[in-house]
């Protein structure tokens, strides 16, 4: 089974208004309400592979039913943990640029935490869980370390997909799966790396320090994949990006959809990169048809 576990969910609402003028009443010209948050990006990406997941994670209020609502009329099956306040709203405005503003998280308490560390105590070896996202503001940088860490020697595969202090408080928790872009890796390692061997070596540090597989995300030059036994590197295919929402996301949900399968790095890691590239020049997220219509492009050579 896979599961997801999006602890700072939101209310993703995007709009679009022509000719922006700050300091005036603007309309827009269309608009979406989406739940949001990275663990729920990918429980849609692979619902939309008709791969079923279980969604974990905390909301509340009436933007807490919003997402428990719209995942419901997916058919992706949730089990979130109810919490004081309500699930922040992030709002997207597109424009001449794109702008955001994220809203703050409600608190989440001692007993809240202690529920969600019962749930994940019931997964069993094989189990895929992907923890994703930033932290509430109440969580300690190191929350996913402790989660990760309870989990040792149950066979589950761990895939974290965060960035700043959260993942680097998490590293030495051993995942199966870590996922920065280029801009994520400089932050991690407080430098900029300025070729692809360079990335390689920060990489192989990560793996020596425990991860098992890193994907670093590079936009249009590609991707790299390390780990004890490869050095990947896979091309972008061609196409016209309309979309930056979920694609990384998709990334880890394709990569997880081809290994939960057929247990091959390789063609997990080009699945992977096939679902972020689709979900970028879609407007929504990557289905299996325009998936495989982008793997042909993609080839994956060794380092």
């Amino acid at each position: 089974m896979i599961y997801t576990l999006t602890l700072n969910p939101s209310v993703d609402y995007i709009v679009s208004v022509e000719n922006f003028e700050l300091g005036k009443t603007n309309r827009t010209s269309s608009e979406m309400k989406n739940p949001g948050g990275k663990g729920i990006n990918v429980s849609r990406v692979l619902n939309n592979l008709n791969i079923k997941t279980k969604a974990f994670g905390f909301v509340g209020g009436f933007t807490g039913r919003f997402i428990k609502d719209a995942l419901r009329n997916e058919q992706i099956e949730t089990d979130f943990i109810e919490v004081d306040g309500d699930t922040r709203i992030n709002v997207k405005l597109r424009t001449e640029q794109e702008s955001e503003v994220n809203g703050r998280s409600p608190i989440i308490h001692e007993e809240q935490v202690n529920k969600l560390k019962e749930q994940l105590q019931h997964l069993e070896a094989g189990d895929y869980l992907i923890l994703a996202g930033s932290l509430p503001e109440s969580l300690p940088k190191n929350f996913y370390f402790e989660l990760m860490n309870e989990l040792e020697g149950k066979g589950i595969y761990t895939i974290l997909d965060t960035s700043g202090d959260a993942l680097s408080e998490s590293i030495h928790a051993k995942p199966f799966l870590i996922k920065p872009n280029h801009h994520e890796l400089n932050e991690l390692f407080g430098k900029s790396h300025e070729s692809i061997e360079e990335i390689v070596e920060s990489g192989k540090q990560l793996v020596k320090q425990g991860v098992q597989n890193v994907i670093v995300s590079m936009a249009g030059d590609g991707a790299l994949l390390i780990n004890e036994e490869n050095v990947l590197f896979g091309n972008v295919p061609k196409g016209t990006v309309k979309n930056s929402v979920g694609a990384g996301d998709s990334v880890v949900a394709g990569f997880i959809a081809s290994y939960h399968q057929h247990q091959d790095i390789e063609k997990a890691f080009q699945f992977g990169i096939a679902s972020g590239s689709a979900t970028a020049f879609s407007d929504g997220f990557c289905t299996e048809k325009n998936i495989n219509e982008l793997l042909q492009q993609i080839s994956i050579k060794h380092l």
